[in-house]
């Protein structure tokens, strides 16, 4: 008993048979299979209604392809802390106010991607959003102290602050344009998200202030699973600019979550390695369009960015989702090693994510054979 206690603390987890623990996981449970069953429901609903991204020269699809897979994760989201709330509610007022907080500015980013993915909002209308919801979450206390941060001088409270304010909303706004911008392939935001969600979350789990986030992203990796199994290519519906808002924006306002308790620049730190893959595809391909004279680099969209070099390589969207899956895996192992997250804690993470990812992608393959013994042309009712 006393050995396996000791294992479960290399994980954050104080006692693997409490209310704790128990919560966390039925909380990722909750989101997963909430997610799972209710996305062919939303799918069913969105082709009738005509919610769907039309095939041009810039997307794989060939026929129109339901885009409300969003709204599907957003609603196991919310399930899975609703069910959290009910079996441990948090009892500092500060911090469930700033889970409100993330959970309101999630709300409008949704609303703000669907409708945007119906009708096309402009750049400057989105980024505006944006903006706000960051600004959201400082007024909440949820902001980056610049004076936190390792190798930068100490400056006066004066300076730090606004500094602090300005980085706070470069960072939200940047990595949820950032989980945005990375959407272009079946599977790859939402392995991606997954992957970064776990991280973050064995990560939060070592400290014991940061309950809040280790409940909030359970839930979301839960979610982003739950979508998985049926983006994974060939993708029965996508996520659309509302999926991507949530994880960008949440797995961004998360991280804020306790840095002040304890180094926020390690903190800081960690999150930017996990989420190296999106933040370094959106830096190039901002780069690059500025370089070519677009003086509106979101508004303007291509193919430069690292999902279509890699699919351009493999010539297949799985191979493609797969890579890249592995490069945020590594990419999350960095970041855990740089916080210093026990060994047997990373090893372990590795081995949970590596599995949950083949058990959804085996289950989407295996359901797609069903479907073309069905019907030849692949529309049977996927299981």
């Amino acid at each position: 008993m006393e050995s396996l206690k000791a294992l479960a603390a290399q994980f954050g987890i104080a006692d693997p048979f409490g209310r704790g623990f128990f919560s966390v996981l039925l909380t990722f449970l909750a989101a997963w299979l909430f997610t799972w069953r209710f996305i062919p429901s939303v799918r069913e609903f969105a082709i009738k209604v005509g919610w769907a991204d039309q095939p041009n020269e810039r997307r794989l699809n060939k026929e129109p392809l339901p885009n409300a897979g969003g709204l599907a994760i957003f609603a196991g989201f919310l399930v899975s802390v609703v069910v959290a709330w009910t079996l441990r509610p948090i009892v500092i007022e500060q911090v469930n106010i700033q889970v409100l907080a993330i959970l309101l500015g999630a709300a409008v980013l949704v609303l703000t991607g669907f409708i945007d993915d119906q009708y096309e909002l402009s750049p400057l209308f989105r980024l505006v959003v944006q903006a706000l919801a960051a600004v959201l979450l400082l007024v909440n206390g949820l902001h980056i102290d610049f004076n936190a941060i390792p190798f930068l001088p100490t400056l006066p409270h004066a300076l730090s602050v606004p500094l602090s304010v300005v980085l706070t909303i470069l960072w939200v706004v940047g990595l949820t344009n950032a989980v945005n911008l990375l959407d272009g392939v079946d599977g790859v935001v939402g392995g991606v998200a997954f992957v970064a969600s776990a991280v973050l979350l064995v990560t939060a789990a070592q400290f014991p202030d940061r309950a809040a986030a280790v409940v909030l992203l359970a839930g979301l990796a839960g979610a982003a699973l739950g979508y998985l199994r049926h983006n994974f290519n060939p993708s029965r519906i996508i996520m659309g600019d509302a999926g991507s808002n949530l994880f960008g924006y949440t797995l961004a306002a998360v991280s804020l979550l306790g840095t002040l308790k304890f180094s926020a620049g390690a903190s800081l730190l960690v999150p930017l390695l996990i989420m190296a893959l999106p933040i370094l595809d959106t830096t190039q391909v901002v780069i690059g369009r500025l370089a070519r004279g677009i003086r509106n680099p979101l508004g303007h969209p291509d193919k430069t960015h690292i999902h279509h070099r890699v699919l351009a390589r493999t010539s297949s969207p799985r191979r493609t989702a797969v890579i890249l899956w592995g490069i945020a895996l590594l990419c999350g192992v960095i970041g855990m090693v740089a916080q210093g997250v026990p060994l047997p804690a990373i090893l372990g993470t590795v081995v949970a994510v590596l599995l949950c990812l083949w058990f959804v992608a085996y289950r989407r393959v295996r359901a797609l054979g069903r479907e073309v013994r069905v019907s030849p042309g692949g529309q049977g009712s996927e299981a």
